[in-house]
């Protein structure tokens, strides 16, 4: 008898072993030794640190633990961390962990889209503005001293702005607004991961019909900037051209190929439409309301970015997830510790 509880108390050792698998460099193609390896709870309180390892030589780790209930794997390296998630009845065996090396300097990061949706609403202006850049390369950009995002704000915010960035497959994080030594440019320290990065800021300035909102497009796009006013909105001015209205919305969308831009802004949000978004707690039309067509590929996505329909959570993300286990970018929780 003693030889069989040996035997079998040897044999449930491995399953203590619950949470093992390797660390991949994707820049490099190799096993990546020296990630920390960390697996967090999800719950109702936040994020929950169980234990973190080293992975050794080949990348290989292993966390002795049993995840019971939605888990988050984060990996740090090179200054930046990747998340993996672990939806329950998830396999936690023979795990691959993607980490990537990082530059200060953008390299294959591109800024793809940039628009701003100006909404008048008697004497304020609400507006959002959105970056969307694509990373087709194999190096994480991030600079946490210059920021991986440089943008305007007028002087009449006197600096005071809501930032959320989402990184590729991610939900959205609130993040700092630092100023630069550039008059009215501020700054966003978020590391731009492989794919697709988002930026969404929010701010309000005073208005008045008839008035001029000035912008200006600090980096380099691939494409014009975008600005959309709802219905009953019009813009003007010298450069901006009107690229035509959305049906269902009646949102009107114009573009500005200048890095500065002066516009003229007359009208108001419908009343109802005013009454309807305070109702809703949205920030604009519905979702659905954003004609691909117009905006192109993938704009009805950044309109439902910019129209603040986000802050759900790690437990909706991992409630959006199939059963098997995906790869999710950047996090943030009670005891964050994925900043970079």
């Amino acid at each position: 008898m003693k030889v069989i509880c040996t035997y079998l108390c040897f044999c449930a050792i491995p399953l203590l072993a619950a949470v093992d698998g390797t660390v991949v460099n994707k820049t490099t193609g190799q096993p990546q030794a020296g990630a920390t390896v960390t697996l967090y709870k999800l719950g109702s309180a936040g994020m929950e640190s169980v234990e973190s390892v080293k992975s050794g030589p080949g990348g290989k780790f292993v966390i002795n633990q049993n995840p019971q209930g939605p888990h988050l794997i984060q990996t740090a390296f090179d200054g930046v961390t990747y998340n993996h998630m672990l939806p329950p009845g998830s396999p936690t065996s023979g795990i691959s962990l993607e980490v990537y090396n990082s530059s200060k300097h953008p390299g294959d990061a591109r800024i793809s889209r940039h628009f701003l949706i100006l909404q008048p609403r008697g004497d304020q202006l609400k507006v959002n503005e959105g970056f969307i850049f694509m990373n087709n390369g194999t190096m994480t950009y991030n600079d946490p001293d210059g920021g991986t995002l440089k943008f305007y704000l007028p002087a009449a915010t006197k600096g005071i702005a809501q930032v959320k960035a989402t990184a590729p497959q991610g939900m959205p994080i609130d993040r700092a607004v630092d100023k630069t030594n550039q008059k009215d440019i501020y700054k966003v320290d978020f590391p731009v991961k492989p794919g697709e990065t988002s930026f969404q800021i929010s701010y309000v300035v005073p208005y008045s019909s008839g008035g001029a909102f000035e912008g200006k497009t600090v980096p380099k796009t691939d494409e014009p900037t975008l600005l959309v006013v709802p219905t009953g909105v019009t813009l003007k001015g010298e450069g901006v051209e009107n690229k035509g209205q959305e049906p269902r919305s009646k949102a009107s969308i114009y573009g500005v190929k200048t890095a500065s831009y002066k516009v003229e802004i007359t009208g108001s949000m419908p009343a109802e439409a005013a009454n309807a978004d305070s109702d809703s707690g949205d920030n604009g039309p519905s979702l659905e309301e954003v004609s691909p067509k117009i905006l192109q590929q993938n704009m009805k996505w950044i309109l439902a970015l910019a129209f603040g329909i986000l802050a759900l959570g790690f437990i909706v993300l991992y409630r959006a997830q199939p059963a098997a286990a995906s790869t999710g970018p950047t996090a943030k929780g009670k005891n964050e510790r994925g900043r970079r």
